[in-house]
């Protein structure tokens, strides 16, 4: 066991609107209130920010944004700022493979995110993941391990302890075939938390967090919380659903 504090967060991507976010909020609140051993952070899209903010006062559920720009204000149409973001926010989803692959991020840009995020007081979860051809070209260690030093650049230890990583192999996101628990160990155990060491020092590698990401389910989520390195998830589809997503968080509440 470690002193990590368990993290399960959930990214609803573009679902609910605000009516529907509120339901899926009142659905799981009670379940996710019973499980304070283990952080919980819901990361519904922006529009519902503010209201499910309003139905998680007075609880010790946290809100996360699924993106920001880097920038405090300005041109930039359509961007929400960090500063925006921490008006309701605790925690933000940083550099995920949708983005990266949809909208054109680099390394660069999740690298100003990042520090954007700890400059507002704002905690970065930053996703890192090979796709199915680095895989299978024997790439994973590279890519991976250059995604965690490029977001992570330039910040001091103390810094980069307060960031949580997601692994989240590409291949398995929304999929349905699930990175086996040793295989997301061995990338975890193995490469990232070796990298921040080296990067950053042990103490700070030991503090980080570093969630498992990719069809994670209430079936399944046990035997990857039970890994040493695995210090929970950050769940897509099983989010939406109000049985499943507290399930996982019972599941996670073994290992605190």
């Amino acid at each position: 066991m470690n002193a990590r504090t368990p993290l399960v967060a959930g990214n609803w991507k573009m679902h609910k609107t605000v009516e529907e976010a509120r339901q899926l909020v009142w659905a799981m609140l009670d379940g996710l209130r019973a499980v304070p051993e283990v952080e919980r952070v819901l990361c519904p899209p922006f529009t519902a920010l503010l209201p499910v903010a309003q139905m998680l006062l007075g609880t010790d559920i946290r809100l996360g944004a699924q993106n920001m720009h880097w920038e405090e204000e300005g041109a930039y149409t359509g961007e929400i700022s960090p500063r925006m973001v921490a008006e309701f926010a605790q925690f933000v989803i940083l550099g995920h493979s949708e983005r990266r692959a949809y909208f054109g991020e680099t390394d660069d840009m999740v690298r100003r995110k990042v520090h954007a995020a700890l400059s507002h007081k704002l905690t970065p979860i930053v996703c890192v993941g090979e796709t199915l051809e680095q895989r299978r070209a024997g790439q994973t260690e590279a890519v991976v391990r250059g995604q965690v030093l490029a977001a992570l650049d330039g910040l001091q230890p103390e810094q980069a302890a307060r960031v949580v990583i997601a692994y989240e192999p590409v291949w398995a996101i929304g999929t349905g075939e699930a990175a086996t628990p040793e295989e997301a160990q061995r990338v975890i155990g193995q490469v990232i938390r070796p990298t921040l060491a080296k990067a950053f020092g042990h103490e700070a590698a030991r503090r980080v967090r570093i969630l498992y990401g990719g069809s994670v389910k209430a079936h399944n989520a046990a035997a990857f919380f039970v890994q040493p390195d695995i210090d929970g998830a950050l769940v897509g589809g099983a989010s939406l659903d109000p049985e499943q997503f507290p399930a996982i968080v019972r599941a996670a509440a073994a290992r605190a």
